[in-house]
């Protein structure tokens, strides 16, 4: 390669990747220079100037430097990298005298022979980091791995989707590739390449500083693609995808910043499966076509939403979530809106019982225990809310204004399949304070009359597991297995037993003053 043609090229230098947007002299200094641009700024000096001169322009003002073309790498072709990674050689020995135990032995009869790891059957080909920039020469990417149908070129030296495409298109069989960590030049006409991504279904291009417009541009390039992993590119605005990625069930936009108002121009995607916005700064969602309690249009086919590390401080959020004609999975943890409830177990309660469809939630499955309790809680816990509302025990009576139902639109769908709390059931929720958390429990031993009962003050937020730990201190019975059952006023001639050492006693509904049941055997 003439270092005139450089520019535009992919470069690595003491580990680090760039591309070069120079080529000259650099006064007062003799000989040529390279200005590159650095995929990480901070490995830079400046912003393509030197004495007041710009050499060339860096979209972060610290990105530039100055390299001598002979400490910079061009890399090398798929096929020489190919050989680098797998073909290991392996030798033999010949008549040559071998040394076991305390006897020298003399082998004869080895030929020595190189074996080489056969690449042809290779189905799956790794190359991340292995500085690849061109194809090679003509076929032999064809002829030396014509079965590839997982190829990673992760953080390579790859210039321009032409030089990719001039990779992909011999490799027929090509269903998954991962182009992370690249920064490839965008092509004037993609749908030109399409013949070389032809049966592409999955295609990973995270941070490769690529924004929307752009991703939709490319597209053509991939029109069988079903899942596209897009994290931490330049992704700020989305909008409408056009006649172009309507193949695709999962995509992955995390980690970038991205308008909340824009969210839905990509609602229409109709095989959309799982979208992941983590990370991406989304604060509110809002699906307008529909009021509460009913089903939008947006997303129809949308099972799995990933809200994870967002700024969702607003249980309303939520509601509108539960719009989702097809949502049975939902991750959102670490918001602002957990921390808003006594503890994340409460929190996960009260999403439950608002999210109707929902089986899973933060990676772990909803039973149906788990959701009868929640749902019975988050009746009692709005009720009086309700009451104040207008809502009402009889049905031809049960009238609660407007903003309650905004508020909780699922309240009246609970009441219909729980019917309405007793006033006797009601609680308010009351401020966040230790005090206020503290439940005073009786705990009696039926089996052992002999024994008095115990009186103590527990947080409701305490684990059934921690409860035991403590009975067996109190009781004096190491080594037992425990039974917890419990009864309350409400409900004198019923126990309900407590199953589940994992889940805190308010998912029981464990209230001030009840009464827990000590079984041992």
């Amino acid at each position: 390669m003439m270092l005139e043609e450089a520019v535009g090229r992919r470069v690595c230098c003491d580990g680090e990747r760039g591309t070069v947007r120079y080529v000259g002299p650099v006064p007062p200094t003799a000989g040529v220079w390279l200005g590159v641009e650095w995929d990480h700024p901070e490995r830079g000096k400046h912003d393509g100037s030197h004495d007041g001169v710009q050499y060339f322009t860096c979209r972060h003002p610290t990105g530039g430097s100055f390299v001598r073309p002979q400490k910079a790498s061009f890399g090398v072709d798929y096929v020489t990298a190919l050989k680098q990674r797998y073909e290991v050689e392996i030798e033999e020995v010949t008549a040559e005298e071998m040394k076991i135990s305390s006897k020298t032995v003399v082998m004869v009869g080895f030929e020595k022979v190189k074996k080489k790891q056969s690449v042809e059957n290779l189905t799956e080909v790794g190359l991340r980091r292995c500085e690849v920039s061109a194809p090679g020469p003509e076929n032999e990417i064809r002829n030396t791995t014509p079965f590839v149908q997982s190829l990673d070129l992760s953080g390579n030296l790859l210039s321009s989707w032409e030089v990719l495409a001039a990779i992909t298109e011999q490799l027929k069989s090509l269903q998954e590739l991962h182009l992370s960590h690249n920064r490839l030049s965008i092509s004037s006409d993609p749908g030109a390449l399409s013949s070389a991504f032809s049966r592409l279904r999955v295609l990973s291009i995270n941070s490769c500083a690529l924004t929307w417009t752009q991703v939709l541009h490319c597209a053509p390039m991939w029109q069988q693609v079903e899942e596209l992993y897009l994290a931490d590119n330049n992704i700020t605005q989305l909008l409408k995808p056009e006649h172009v990625l309507q193949a695709l069930t999962v995509l992955d936009l995390s980690n970038n910043r991205i308008a909340p108002e824009t969210v839905l121009e990509i609602s229409h995607l109709p095989r959309l499966e799982r979208l992941n916005l983590s990370s991406t700064t989304l604060s509110e969602i809002e699906f307008s076509d529909v009021p509460g309690g009913k089903k939008t249009t947006f997303f129809l086919a949308l099972k799995e939403l990933l809200l994870d590390d967002n700024n969702i401080s607003e249980w309303r959020v939520v509601n509108e979530l539960e719009k989702l004609p097809s949502l049975v999975y939902l991750s959102c943890r670490r918001n602002p809106l957990l921390h808003k409830e006594k503890n994340l177990e409460t929190a996960r309660q009260i999403m439950i019982a608002r999210l109707g469809q929902l089986e899973l939630l933060d990676m772990r499955q909803i039973l149906s225990d788990e959701r009868r309790g929640a749902e019975l809680d988050y009746c009692k816990m709005f009720g009086s809310a309700w009451l104040r509302a207008g809502g009402h025990g009889e049905a031809e009576k049960n009238h609660p204004n407007t903003d309650f139902m905004t508020e909780h639109p699922r309240y009246l769908t609970l009441i219909q399949k729980y019917g309405a709390p007793d006033e006797g059931e009601l609680r308010e929720q009351k401020p966040f304070a230790l005090k206020n958390q503290l439940l005073t429990i009786t705990f009696l031993c039926p089996e052992d009359l002999e024994r008095k009962p115990i009186e103590k003050k527990l947080p409701g937020s305490m684990i059934v597991q921690k409860v035991k730990g403590l009975l067996h201190r109190l009781l004096k019975l190491p080594g037992v297995e425990l039974k917890l059952t419990y009864t309350c006023a409400k409900m004198a001639d019923r126990e309900i037993e407590i199953d589940n050492d994992l889940k805190p006693l308010q998912f029981y509904s464990v209230e001030d003053g009840d009464k827990i049941l000590v079984r041992w055997s």
